[in-house]
């Protein structure tokens, strides 16, 4: 009469961690980074880390090496562009694709293919499947491999 009982709720197993892509999501907004990041763990795909202090984004980038940044341009004291120069400037970041959310554009602009400092970006607010599909353009071959 004794059943195993199998927990879902119960964190990867490291191997299985590495193996998905990772993605740190840089915005002050919680509420945001803490949705997107349930969600995108949901679909079973991912790894995500957020970060809500800007100033401390690039040594939470040192730490996790992503293979991707979803970063908010737009935030106090800090803002996108500063973050993802700290990136870029990291000897062992620098090949890290950077895609900018941001509300200061629309979605039609999102879509027409511009670039914001050289980077993508996506239009907030920004669905699951928006942000699902702009990862995945932006993804690096071999981290989509691993």
């Amino acid at each position: 009469m004794n059943k195993i009982i199998e927990a879902d709720f119960l964190p990867p197993a490291v191997e299985e961690a590495k193996e998905k892509p990772r993605i740190l999501i840089i915005d002050n907004n919680r509420d945001f980074t803490y949705s997107a990041k349930v969600a995108l763990e949901r679909t079973g795909r991912y790894s995500v880390w957020e970060e809500n202090e800007p100033a401390r984004a690039h040594q939470t980038a040192q730490r996790v090496k992503p293979d991707l940044v979803l970063l908010d341009i737009a935030m106090p004291e800090t803002d996108g562009g500063e973050v993802a120069a700290r990136i870029e400037s990291d000897p062992t970041l620098h090949r890290t694709p950077i895609v900018f959310l941001t509300a200061l554009v629309t979605k039609a602009e999102a879509r027409s293919g511009l670039q914001i400092q050289g980077h993508r970006f996506l239009a907030k607010p920004v669905s699951i499947p928006e942000l699902v599909a702009g990862i995945e353009r932006n993804l690096p071959a071999h981290a989509a491999s691993s």
